[in-house]
């Protein structure tokens, strides 16, 4: 599942970051979004571009066309 099919308040583990770009990937994850780490879906902003989410208490801004390339694994409910 891609980080952008999470919806608001669903959370899930990052899976991969491979299809990222490499300079994007080391930002992420120099911010903490590194495999294998807890992330949750705050909310979008109000055109659907960019979400807000929640890596290791701290809040970042990602354009959508960057998380449709991350892999994750939602938690269940």
């Amino acid at each position: 599942m891609k980080l952008s099919e999470l919806k608001p308040g669903m959370s899930g583990r990052v899976i991969s970051l491979s299809n990222v770009p490499t300079l994007p990937r080391k930002r992420l994850m120099a911010m903490g979004l590194l495999p294998d780490t807890d992330v949750s879906i705050v909310r979008y902003a109000p055109m659907g571009d960019p979400l807000q989410l929640r890596v290791r208490g701290c809040d970042i801004a990602l354009r959508l066309s960057l998380a449709e390339q991350v892999e994750v694994s939602p938690h269940e409910q």
